[in-house]
């Protein structure tokens, strides 16, 4: 696990350049993803080095971490407690899927903590009172003292 941690470790520090989509500050419609320059007379194709460089194989991370969590887990979505049974506490999270509601999402971090799992996206769930009911309570005993 040590190892797995130091990998992650340098992950985190490579000195990556921002691989920039051709033309991106020109044009607000261009979405900011990857696209290969294919022009005949682009300077990016033909990897002038002020025009941004095009992604290689060195860039990539260590097989061994690529596509785990930051935290050194990997991420598996679950959609109910039962999705949980399987995974193991020492190599895998779970993170809760966004179409999941408050009910049964409650129900999955209780059971993923008898289970001993890790939740990325945890929410505090403890139902908490709005502060119009508190101030009209408070009203009351001022009313009844009179």
């Amino acid at each position: 696990m040590d190892e797995r941690k130091r990998l992650i470790r340098i992950r985190t520090r490579q000195n990556k350049p921002d691989f920039k989509r051709r033309g991106l500050h020109r044009k607000a419609k261009l979405a900011d993803v990857w696209r290969r320059p294919r022009g005949l007379q682009s300077k990016q194709r033909r990897q002038f080095r002020a025009k941004g460089v095009l992604p290689r194989p060195g860039y990539g991370s260590p097989a061994v971490v690529r596509g785990l969590h930051p935290s050194g887990y990997e991420e598996v979505r679950v959609f109910s407690p039962a999705d949980l049974a399987g995974l193991d506490p020492d190599l895998q999270a779970a993170r809760i899927a966004g179409s999941v509601g408050n009910k049964k999402r409650g129900e999955i971090q209780m059971r993923a903590m008898e289970l001993g799992l890790k939740v990325l996206n945890a929410r505090d769930l403890t139902p908490t009172v709005p502060e119009s009911v508190e101030d009209e309570e408070e009203d009351e005993e001022v009313y009844e003292d009179e």
